[in-house]
């Protein structure tokens, strides 16, 4: 368990650095330069997920703290949809889906850890996926701070083709991870047997 709240720590924390810490960001990318700064964030971003996935999988064995109706899946597997396709826009030129949402991908991390805190009931999921919605939570609020400050500008809209082809790849980004990635990257089946 150590492990996981270890990679949580540095991993949420390090993507939170801009909202902690700006003056540390700011220093670190003028003394190491644009590209530096994104090169080692890039590094240690990785470095901190693989210590948060390796930490995940040696809590996993837990006690449940809870069991959730086998029912709660099957929201977990909807919710799972929408945000695939909030993360898909976020990736794409601005239509109605990420104008509207502001914020997509964030939109789409909560939505991911809320839907995934319905259906997992051990203490390693709990601490994980309450974690990252708290982290989606604060970057949230830090947007809307930095909108109304004018640091940021929100992605003008471009054309509603995109809204199409975000749902688009976004279902069947969806549909190959309830069909087979989830189970083979994850090693477990989000369909209910």
């Amino acid at each position: 368990m150590a492990l996981l709240v270890l990679g949580i720590v540095l991993f949420l924390g390090l993507h939170l650095i801009r909202v902690v810490a700006p003056g540390l960001r700011a220093s670190l990318i003028s003394s190491l330069g644009a590209s530096g700064w994104k090169a080692a964030y890039s590094i240690v971003s990785i470095l901190t997920l693989i210590l948060l996935i390796y930490g995940f999988g040696q809590a996993r064995d837990m006690t449940p703290i809870w069991s959730p109706p086998f029912w709660m899946s099957h929201i977990t597997i909807l919710l799972m949809l929408f945000a695939m396709i909030c993360l898909v826009a976020s990736l794409l030129p601005a239509g109605h889906i990420a104008v509207r949402t502001k914020h997509p991908m964030v939109l789409s991390v909560k939505i991911w850890a809320l839907a995934h805190l319905l259906s997992n009931g051990d203490g390693a999921a709990i601490l994980l996926f309450a974690a990252f919605l708290a982290w989606g939570v604060i970057l949230r609020i830090s947007l809307k701070r930095r909108e109304r400050a004018g640091e940021i500008t929100l992605r003008p809209f471009v054309s509603a083709k995109y809204d199409l082809y975000a749902i688009i790849i976004g279902v069947v980004a969806w549909a190959l991870i309830i069909w087979k990635l989830h189970a083979w990257i994850i090693g477990v089946s989000p369909l209910v047997m």
